[in-house]
């Protein structure tokens, strides 16, 4: 073998395929679904999530590879070292088995939710009432709205929908000749229809189509019919979209491109039940699937359903079978009774989501709004909710005369419509919207608030792990840190300088910004662990790593000694673990009732120690192709606070998973002493002193003890 094969082979030990790597995340996501400790109704949402997370995984990433392996079949994955044709078969052969997983989780869950008088209807499960029912429902609200479609040498093939609902036939006409037939489920209708007397008994809209199938194509006999839906390529190459010259803004380019979305290239068909060979043949004709890409699904095959149907449910039926309630706290350390603006200037403030309530920071907000020493407010939006308090806030901003300025991100995947309205809304009121930069996402969550008072300038910076989006805030777990230190301050007004020029080169005193000054600090600080040998610690917490360099460099800093502790929710690249390379890594994953979102950087010990918080995983899009952040923590008390984040999650065995060598994941389980980080920062603020209130319910307390000596230890080196 040559030096160079043998270089090139050693690079791929300690590394994994992103895909895989992902699929793994999902399979994670639908264990939460076997646990017999979560709520049965939760335990169905997270099939949901399972599903609709697969959706996505085969729109972006499979679509990204398909269109790879036409572009660039003989390129290379720098983790693998497989071509996009290899991942996708190897993509394509690991699905099956988590289909199989799927549907027999579902079928269990449905089992016990009848059990609990919860039905999701079928032809043998309706009553003579019910049935009579919805065969009225069909026959005054659903018929007129149908567009059955024959498809024989005088009709077309019609366009599939990405992941729209279709009830597919074949048909046979008088003479034996056979055809197809679609009936589109009408996208006007609802999910699904409860039962007058019992919401509990519903049936889906697909459902009911289905079991009228046979009346719907006129003369030709229905031979065989199924439920399906296709799913498309939705991965749209925004840096090599031609765009017409009479384009005038980005925000006309993004509306084109959502339209286009709809009518990229099948790379899933989805199928109800099994159907004839004949039936199948002439689908994977049509369609142009091969059969690695068909996929039968004993759960229904859309499941946003979901949501709406635990909606219906009366609540003393609901309520036993979903988490209790949770009400986010107000922070201990803010006084709900004076102004947010004062009490951040005096001290750094941290809030930590969805435990503390996101209303000290729309006061903040709002106080902004109204000061009259407030002079300009700015911030970065990547993805806003439906009904959003921070963009009514920022609204009246401007209309109070104040300089409103709102880099908003169009490309936020999935996203683009809400934003676009968003921002027509914000422009309206006089705010100044621009666009970041072309072919770089605006990933940073940052908001500026410049105060003159005086004669003389202040700042108030908030910095955020995650989005200005109200809703997830109460399902993410998310840092949002609010700050009135004069060198940040100054480092975000040179940031929202450089982002109206288009600077991504700019220089920055406190503040780690990608692309062009994250990743090489964050390389420099692994490298001053690096020098301490033994004495080195590292801590990350965030959702992926996937960047080449990054991985290298911890390798390095494991062979060096150094402690490498990685809290990573998703997608891990690098396997820990392997002799002479990662084998002073521990990496694990956390998979619970809130999506762990939150990314804090640690580096050293002690007093010493450096940490960030940020908005950017350790992934090549975001440390190369987007405009990211990570902002330094300098208060002792919150670098405390997150450093407690960073050890109960390393000491959680109820949630977490630990990345094996071979790149699987074990579950980490203690019955003796079961630790759920999540369920511990629910019942304990991070404003309150440490440990203390657990002991006290507690009374073993050893683990409690351990985490609590952990974080003295690490201020104590």
């Amino acid at each position: 073998m040559s030096e160079n094969s043998e270089r090139d082979l050693n690079r791929y030990l300690y590394t994994q395929n992103r895909e895989l790597s992902w699929l793994r995340f999902n399979r994670r996501v639908l264990e939460e679904a076997a646990d017999d400790s979560v709520p049965l109704l939760e335990r169905l949402k997270f099939i949901s999530i399972f599903t609709s997370n697969l959706d996505e995984f085969f729109m972006v990433r499979v679509g990204s590879l398909f269109d790879l392996s036409l572009v660039s079949p003989q390129e290379r994955d720098n983790k693998s070292g497989m071509s996009p044709a290899e991942q996708l078969e190897q993509v394509y052969r690991v699905i099956p088995q988590l289909i199989k997983h799927k549907d027999a989780l579902y079928v269990a869950v449905r089992e016990r939710l009848e059990q609990n008088g919860i039905y999701d209807l079928t032809d043998s499960t309706q009553t003579a009432a019910e049935r009579k029912y919805i065969n009225q429902y069909f026959k005054t609200q659903i018929l007129p709205v149908l567009s059955p479609q024959i498809v024989d040498s005088h009709h077309p093939f019609p366009h599939l929908g990405n992941k729209a609902l279709y009830i597919a036939a074949m048909l046979r006409d008088k003479k034996g000749n056979a055809s197809l037939g679609f009936v589109p489920v009408p996208e006007g209708l609802p999910t699904l229809l409860s039962m007058p007397d019992n919401p509990a008994r519903f049936i889906r809209m697909e459902t009911i189509l289905h079991q009228w199938a046979s009346s719907l194509f006129g003369s030709f006999h229905v031979e065989d019919s199924c439920v399906l839906c296709v799913t498309r390529n939705a991965d749209i190459s925004f840096d090599e979209e031609k765009f017409e010259d009479s384009d005038t803004d980005f925000r006309n380019r993004m509306s084109k491109l959502l339209k286009k979305r709809s009518k990229l290239s099948v790379v899933r068909l989805e199928l109800s039940e099994k159907i004839s060979e004949e039936f199948l043949k002439l689908l994977k004709t049509r369609i142009q699937v091969g059969a690695h890409q068909i996929y039968i699904d004993k759960a229904p095959l859309d499941m946003k359903y979901v949501y709406d149907f635990i909606n219906t449910l009366p609540a003393e039926l609901s309520a036993p079978l979903l988490f209790t309630e949770y009400h986010p706290r107000w922070p201990e350390d803010l006084d709900a009774h004076a102004s947010i603006m004062e009490q951040v200037q005096k001290k750094d403030r941290l809030l930590f989501f969805p435990f503390d309530k996101v209303e000290p920071f729309l006061r903040l907000l709002s106080e902004a709004a109204e000061r009259p020493d407030v002079v300009s407010i700015k911030i970065t939006i990547y993805r806003l909710a439906s009904s959003s308090k921070i963009a009514h806030i920022l609204c009246r901003a401007a209309e109070n005369g104040k300089d409103v300025t709102v880099l908003m991100e169009l490309r936020a995947r999935f996203d683009e419509a809400n934003n676009i309205s968003w921002s027509r809304l914000l422009e309206d009121s006089g705010c100044k919207v621009i666009y970041g930069v072309e072919d770089f996402k605006c990933h940073s969550k940052i908001c500026l608030i410049t105060i003159r008072s005086g004669g003389k300038i202040n700042y108030i910076t908030q910095i955020g792990t995650g989005n200005y989006n109200e809703k997830t805030n109460t399902m993410y777990t998310d840092l949002c840190l609010m700050t009135a230190a004069e060198s940040i301050g100054v480092d975000g007004t040179c940031f929202f300088q450089n982002m109206l020029v288009g600077n991504l080169t700019g220089n920055y005193e406190d503040l780690l910004v990608a692309p062009s000054g994250m990743k090489q600090k964050l390389l420099e600080l692994i490298d001053t662990e690096i020098a301490k040998g033994l004495d080195g610690y590292i801590c990350i917490k965030a959702n992926s790593m996937t960047e080449r360099r990054i991985i290298d460099k911890l390798a390095e800093a494991s062979v060096a000694g150094v402690q490498v502790q990685l809290i990573l929710r998703g997608i891990c690249c690098l396997r820990p673990g392997i002799p002479n390379y990662t084998e002073n890594i521990h990496v694990s994953s956390i998979v619970g009732r809130y999506l762990e979102h939150a990314r804090i950087y640690c580096f050293g010990r002690g007093a010493q120690a450096q940490l960030y918080i940020s908005s950017a995983d350790l992934m090549t899009r975001n440390l190369n192709r987007r405009v990211e952040i990570a902002c330094p923590v300098y208060d002792a008390e919150i670098k405390e606070q997150l450093l407690r984040i960073l050890h109960v999650q390393l000491e959680d065995n109820v949630k977490a998973s630990t990345l094996l060598p071979d790149g699987s994941y074990c579950r980490k389980i203690n019955t003796l002493h079961p630790v759920d980080s999540q369920r511990y920062f629910m019942e304990n603020s991070l404003h309150k002193p440490y440990a203390d209130p657990i002991e006290a319910q507690d009374s073993s307390g050893c683990w409690w003890r351990r985490i609590k000596q952990k974080v003295k230890q690490l201020f104590a080196r």
